[in-house]
């Protein structure tokens, strides 16, 4: 298990030894305010509330209020956990309510981890901490409810607890949680090794767990009651409106001039930032009284810069760095090394080889990126929806120049996320604006900024190679990744992974996949660092993270193995899913998949018009530890010009134990149906150190119109919790582009797909 996910995990996350303690300036502290004045009393609970465990609290009228630690950007997480914990505690889900945590240090739980939201992890790293708080609360009330009904304590085993109400059959007693809650005698607590020793329910005892209740943050989400970072509002608020220049990292303002900038009513002032963290370079925000006054400063400001040592790079540049990198047998880190493949490939009776190539691609969250932020007195508020508040905060208080245990974090639903919101730099014009004039500064980004200066998914290039024996079985494979580190930027040691070579840490973010559950004796993988790429374009997490670029090359090249050597690809897949080894286990849920879809699918079973094809892949997204197994067969038909309709996505997957079957399946299949815009339309490129496309106009998500049929098998086996927001975008690519093989001849190799490219291979 890589380190990171180690220190992630429940049962070994060890937040008293390193507390997320970031070891940079930029990043900083742990955020806390213990004890530091000018917190907002409001977000302390009642004292009249039972508070079991710092994730729920239940109030005198018996509603139970869940806090959750993630961010919610439209996956439901909070109302996740708010089902988990109410199953073991056994309240009415009518009575269940859900709030977001600040960053107060005390939802920095030793079980639960920091305060991030990604990697498939929120509810597989929560399930059992939750149900186990939610067990607490079910005990400590059903203790304090026989003593207060006045049975004897060894009566308390023949209590009946359900909707909320604790029964006594034989007896006919009952109490209400607010009953008892009311009554004061609900004061027991538990230590992590009593935590522990609970005794949690069965999948066949789940009555709540796999139930596709109503999810509680609709209601205030379509009636308007919900606040996203973007609605916040403040007395005597100003608002600022960034300008940034037109490289996307290194440039420097040299000057300002504003003179028609203050003919614009309402302008306050011009503000260079002076981001001490890196977060962002060569920006400048124009502060007014409203936001369309603060836009039109913005504009009205006339801008001098130095380009800085990226001014000249572009997509093309970066591509030809990748490729140099590569071919130097000393670059990069071993992430995997079994066997010995070179030797193999010396003996093997066929060898395949070839390069793929990922773009670079952007978030574009519907709500763009937006931080307001407020001093009071020596506290600074800020006020955002991110997904990542223990660092977040840390960039916050790094660009105001303060303690971080010093600021607060008023956390919002998120309009979107998707990686992009674990990024902090909205915070920072935020945080140096309210600094400059003296009041609280909102600043939201334009498309514009927010396309042009996002932390992207970066470009990548793979080259693999592939031997085989005289009876076609695979016997060696070899495979450089080649892209910046999105990690690495982050200054966390903690989420960087030791190589196997000794050679130092490397960033797993951009290589997981690429350990796959395939038997392969001899088996390399090396992470390279494109240190040009890295600092021209500072990479993120995009939904799906390394996956979403390692399995395209992947179950690319084991298609195009099967085709060398004369085999149907999905029995190739089974014959490799043997389960040996360190594979056994991960192995067979993952052919389970992949025999699920192709039943789902009907491949091979019947013959497709001229044309069209089916193509497979199978994945154990997002990482090997904390695998989801997911499985795609893609229909396809390909026109003689090479245009490419997807007609149909069939995705299996396999959730061990799932919460909510309707949110499973709305998950899967948005995530199938933003792995086929990545796979068919989206791409920016960087043209004199800057991103090309602005808008929507330019960078061209899937439009309602292209979207096919999407089935969906969901596995659930009772086994532990996995999650499903990000593994099916990985699965789709190379679905796809073995679907174009089959249908045409074509063999692709570059994300996007297009049509030019198709029909470049058919010909060929």
């Amino acid at each position: 298990m890589n380190e990171h996910v180690k220190n992630l995990a429940p049962a070994t996350t060890d937040l008293s030894r390193r507390s997320f303690l970031v070891g940079t300036a930029a990043t900083g502290l742990v955020l806390g305010y213990a004890g530091v004045p000018g917190i907002d009393a409001a977000s302390a609970a009642a004292p009249a509330n039972f508070e079991p465990s710092v994730w729920y609290a239940i109030s005198p009228d018996g509603l139970v209020t869940v806090t959750c630690g993630k961010a919610d950007m439209g996956q439901h997480i909070a109302s996740t956990m708010a089902q988990i914990a109410c199953e073991e505690l056994g309240a009415k889900w009518s009575d269940m309510r859900v709030q977001l945590a600040s960053n107060d240090p005390k939802f920095n739980d030793p079980v639960l981890g920091a305060q991030i939201t990604g990697g498939s992890w929120s509810t597989m790293m929560n399930f059992e901490a939750m149900s186990r708080a939610g067990a607490a609360g079910r005990i400590a009330l059903t203790e304090a409810a026989a003593a207060a009904m006045g049975l004897p304590p060894y009566f308390k085993d023949q209590l009946v607890v359900r909707d909320s109400v604790i029964s006594h059959p034989k007896s006919k007693k009952q109490m209400s949680f607010a009953e008892i809650v009311k009554s004061g005698k609900a004061t027991k607590t538990f230590t992590p090794d009593e935590l522990k020793a609970i005794k949690l329910k069965t999948p066949d005892q789940y009555t709540m767990i796999g139930v596709s209740v109503p999810q509680l943050d609709i209601p205030s989400k379509t009636n308007g009651t919900a606040k996203y970072g973007i609605d916040v509002m403040l007395p005597g608020m100003a608002y600022g409106k960034v300008v940034t220049p037109p490289v996307r990292f290194g440039a420097t303002v040299k000057s300002v001039d504003d003179g028609d900038a203050k003919k614009v009513p309402g302008f306050i002032k011009a503000v260079i930032l002076d981001d001490k963290t890196g977060t962002t370079s060569g920006w400048v925000v124009a502060v007014a009284n409203t936001y369309a006054n603060a836009r039109k400063a913005a504009d009205a400001l006339k801008i001098t810069y130095d380009g800085g040592p990226n001014a000249k790079l572009s997509s093309q540049s970066l591509l030809d760095e990748a490729k140099r990198l590569q071919g130097l047998e000393d670059s990069g880190q071993f992430f995997v090394k079994d066997g010995d493949p070179a030797a193999a490939f010396g003996t093997a009776a066929k060898v395949v080889e070839a390069e793929y190539t990922t773009s670079i691609n952007i978030h574009a969250p519907l709500e763009p990126m937006n931080a307001t932020a407020e001093f009071k007195g020596d506290i600074l508020h800020i006020y955002s929806g991110n997904q990542f508040a223990t660092r977040s905060g840390a960039i916050a208080a790094g660009a105001a120049g303060i303690d971080p245990k010093f600021v607060v974090m008023h956390q919002h639903w998120l309009g979107g996320g998707f990686g992009r919101r674990l990024d902090a730099d909205m915070m920072v014009p935020a945080v140096q604006a309210a600094k400059a004039v003296g009041k609280p500064v909102k600043v939201i980004y334009s498309r514009e900024n927010d396309m042009t200066m996002d932390f992207s998914r970066p470009l990548t290039y793979q080259k693999v190679k592939a031997g085989v024996d005289g009876d076609g079985k695979l016997v060696a494979l070899s495979h450089d990744v080649v892209s910046a580190w999105p990690t690495a930027r982050w200054g966390i040691p903690d989420f960087l992974t030791p190589s196997v070579d000794k050679k130092g840490p490397l960033d797993s973010f951009t290589v997981n996949g690429a350990d796959f559950f395939y038997t392969v004796p001899n088996h390399y993988v090396r992470a390279i660092k494109n240190e040009l790429a890295h600092n021209a374009t500072p990479s993120g997490q995009l939904r799906s993270v390394a996956p979403g670029w390692t399995f395209w090359a992947v179950e690319s090249m084991i298609d195009e193995i099967a085709a060398a050597t004369g085999k149907d690809p999905a029995q190739f897949r089974i014959s490799l899913l043997d389960g040996a080894g360190k594979n056994d286990g991960g192995a067979q849920r993952l052919r389970n998949t992949l025999l699920a879809a192709m039943g789902l699918a009907g491949y091979g079973t019947r013959k497709l018009p001229k044309g069209e094809g089916m193509g497979v892949a199978c994945v154990s997204s997002q990482e090997r530890a904390t695998a989801s197994w997911t499985a795609c067969v893609a229909h396809v038909a390909v026109a003689p010009s090479g245009e490419v309709t997807v007609k149909k996505l069939t995705v299996a997957t396999d959730v061990g134990t799932q919460v909510h079957p309707d949110n499973i399946r709305a998950q899967v299949e948005g995530a199938a149906l933003w792995g086929l815009s990545l796979a068919m339309y989206e791409k920016a490129t960087l043209k004199d150190g800057g991103i090309e496309q602005t808008n929507f106009d330019s960078y061209r998500p899937l439009r309602m119109s292209q979207t096919p049929e999407v089935a969906v098998a969901v596995i659930a086996n009772g086994e532990n919790a996995t999650g499903v927001g990000e593994p099916a975008v990985t699965v789709v690519a190379p679905a796809i582009g073995n679907a174009i093989f089959n249908a045409s001849g074509a063999r692709v190799r570059a994300l996007p797909i297009t049509a030019e490219a198709v029909k470049a291979s058919m010909k060929a």
